[in-house]
């Protein structure tokens, strides 16, 4: 990431922390639960969620980043109005009735604008911004957001080049077991609908079909376990990972 911003590549951090989450709310005795891979939040647990990823997780990336020699900010999608949401929701079909009820997932949130004026500030200087997920609802309620869905939608409010999103397994593989090197948006589309991609894999391709759809140039599900696999990434011809581009 260092690396990067040196040679003028204006890198954005955007991150999560599921398992830190997790831990802290165990630690404190308080039960959370998923619906199609969004964490109910309740009051409570938003406390945990800010405090876990805009307090220890935000800050110890970007003092990371700050010990290998960078410049980084530590920020919230709260600050500067960066972030600001609709109240998330979901819906499931009862087989027996066919009547589709909405499912209430508390204080989760989904980006229905991004402000880039405070990220078009660290562009024009040696800063690199780390973003943990957290935004600002209808009512200035702090909401919990997907940390993929909130890289697509700054990638595609910034019109980044590209959206790099780090995960542990090699990339999206084909039915036979092998990797995908690159597809473009429509036929991985086809790939979530017959079944090859499927499960945590699925919210992730759908960020990067919706960001090539706007103005990223292509996405690439990289495994972040391979050393240097950003720089791997852009800075070989082949890359590492799986490109999604757009059709």
């Amino acid at each position: 990431i260092v690396l990067l911003k040196h040679v003028g590549i204006h890198p954005i951090v955007v991150h999560g922390g599921c398992p830190q989450i997790g831990e802290m709310l165990d630690r404190l005795k308080i039960q959370s639960s998923f619906i199609d891979g969004l964490r109910v939040t309740d009051a409570a647990t938003v406390e945990v969620v800010e405090m876990v990823l805009a307090g220890t997780i935000n800050k110890e990336i970007a003092s990371a980043i700050n010990q290998a020699g960078g410049f980084a900010v530590g920020l919230s999608g709260k600050d500067g109005n960066l972030i600001r949401c609709d109240k998330a929701t979901r819906t499931k079909r009862d087989p027996d009735s066919n009547i589709e009820k909405v499912l209430d997932l508390g204080l989760v949130g989904e980006p229905n604008e991004i402000n880039p004026h405070i990220l078009a500030l660290f562009d024009e200087s040696d800063i690199t911004p780390v973003i943990a997920p957290i935004g600002t609802g209808p009512d200035g309620e702090t909401l919990n957001i997907n940390a993929d869905t909130v890289a697509g939608a700054i990638a595609s409010a910034v019109g980044a080049k590209r959206l790099l999103m780090l995960t542990d397994v090699t990339g999206v593989m084909d039915s036979a077991g092998q990797l995908i090197t690159d597809i473009t948006a429509k036929e991985a589309k086809g790939l979530i609908e017959d079944g090859t991609i499927s499960g945590g894999m699925i919210p992730k391709i759908e960020t990067c079909i919706q960001a090539v759809k706007g103005d990223v140039e292509g996405a690439v599900v990289i495994d972040g376990r391979v050393e240097h696999a950003l720089l791997i990434e852009v800075f070989t011809e082949g890359g590492v990972g799986t490109l999604i581009k757009p059709d």
